[in-house]
Formats: C-alpha cells, sequence, structure tokens
C-alpha cells in the first residue's frame, strides 16, 4: 500500500534531494541528518521522521548513503517515471519554463507550448514548438498528454481551463492567481506564486522592521 505523503513533506523532500545532489557533486558518501537540518535550519528529528516514509531509505552507523537516499527519494517520489506535459500560454512564464531544463530531473517532460497569439506560433523555445491553441486537442490525443501547464492571463483563466478540460486533460498545474471551476474528474494544482510570496513576507520580511 501507498503511503500518503503530506504537501509539507514532500516540500522539505525535495529540498533534501537538492542537497544530496549537492553532496554527491562533490563527491560525498555519506550525509547526517544533523548534516540535512543545519542547512535548511529545522530539527534533525523532522529530518529523520520524513526519511521514514521513504522506500528503502536504508542507514548505516556513520550517516546515509548520500546515493541511496537519494534513489529513494527519487523513487518515492516517482522523478524516475516521465510525466508529459504542455504549457498553455506563451508569455514570459510560459517561456520560462519551458527554457528551465531541471524540470527533466525529477521526471517532467513538457513537450511543447500553445498559445492563441499569430507571432508566437511556430517559433521554438528550447526545442520546444508553439502551436496554435486550436491543435491543442488533436495532438493531446495523438500523444495521449494528459498534464496542461496553464500559464495564461488570469481574465482567460477560466474560459481556457474549460477548454483544456474538454480536450480530455486529467491534471492542471495552475500558475495563474484564478480559483478555476473544472469537472470532477479533472485535477488542479495551484501555483500562487504571489501567496508564497506574502507568506515569506509575513514570516520573515516583517520581523525585520
Amino acid at each position: 500500500m501507498k503511503t500518503e505523503i503530506p504537501e509539507k513533506v514532500l516540500g522539505r523532500l525535495t529540498l533534501y534531494h537538492s542537497i544530496l545532489t549537492e553532496y554527491l557533486d562533490n563527491g560525498a558518501e555519506t550525509i547526517s541528518s544533523p548534516q540535512i537540518a543545519a542547512r535548511l535550519n529545522i530539527d534533525d528529528s523532522q529530518v529523520r521522521k520524513d526519511f521514514k516514509l521513504l522506500n528503502n531509505a536504508g542507514r548505516c552507523r556513520v550517516g546515509y548513503s548520500v546515493t541511496g537516499l537519494k534513489d529513494s527519494i527519487e523513487e518515492t517520489l516517482g522523478f524516475k517515471k516521465t510525466k508529459e506535459a504542455v504549457i498553455v500560454g506563451a508569455g514570459h512564464l510560459g517561456l520560462a519554463l519551458a527554457k528551465y531544463s531541471g524540470f527533466n530531473d525529477y521526471g517532467l517532460n513538457i513537450l511543447a507550448l500553445f498559445d492563441n497569439d499569430p507571432q508566437k506560433v511556430d517559433m521554438t523555445v528550447n526545442n520546444k514548438q508553439i502551436f496554435h491553441i486550436s491543435r491543442l486537442p488533436n495532438l493531446l490525443q495523438r500523444l495521449g498528454i494528459e498534464m496542461a501547464i496553464l500559464t495564461v492571463p488570469p481574465f482567460c483563466a477560466q474560459k481556457t481551463a474549460e477548454f483544456l478540460a474538454q480536450s480530455e486533460i486529467k491534471y492542471i498545474w495552475n500558475f495563474t492567481p484564478v480559483v478555476l471551476k473544472v469537472p470532477a474528474d479533472v485535477k488542479v494544482w495551484n501555483e500562487n506564486i504571489i501567496a508564497s510570496f506574502l507568506q515569506f513576507a509575513g514570516q520573515h520580511l516583517q520581523k525585520d522592521d
């Protein structure tokens, strides 16, 4: 039975993965929970608790194997299982996400972008072509893609989400500030950048005043 991992733990696991990648690049073979905790300014008991949710995390007396722990996080979070997606909205944010090569390290393969701006259609960004939005249903069906990254302007977010649902998209990674209304079988993950900033500002910046 697969263990359900809480959202906050998922966030920490991705940070652990980044630290492990850095240690591996520097030739380190082992790492301890206090070392990881110190980098993130958290208690090492929290790190050990998180690792208990991993598949075959392992441990020895001198610490965790960097390679083994990294592989365990990747296996547990599904990094090695490729997930294909398209970006809908080739504005500044959509283009920036298309240029980010780090997604591949986490099993996300962005195949193409879609937009309705004729000046952008047929352009290529990071070896990914921008298609007119009208071609989206056919391409999704042909390639079996179920995930879309939504980066359109707020005023057309809901209409675009409805179009995606009609096109058999089942997962929407929503980078717009709009609360989308979609059918029950469509899952939405909201990436609210402004809310994240306000949370950060409330917890840290205001303390400096």
